[in-house]
């Protein structure tokens, strides 16, 4: 499928596509390196977690959330 093709999909079926992504490449951690950004971020988040800045979600009710917003 080419670049083209994508953007004209709906934004539900984009998303299920960048799961199916996201999963094929979790399958297999030890090819995929985080990037040096992505440790900054996560200790940010634990930070403002035990901050009481943000809370927990979820994660099926975060996608299902997601899902119904683009929709």
């Amino acid at each position: 499928m080419s670049l083209v093709e994508l953007r004209k999909l709906p934004p539900a079926e984009k998303l299920k596509i960048i799961e199916a992504l996201w999963s094929d490449l979790a399958a297999d951690e030890a090819t995929l390196e985080s990037p040096a950004w992505h440790e900054q971020e996560l200790q940010k988040t634990e930070t403002d977690l035990a901050a009481g800045r943000i809370e927990v979600v979820d994660w099926s009710e975060a996608k299902k959330e997601l899902r119904q917003r683009f929709e």
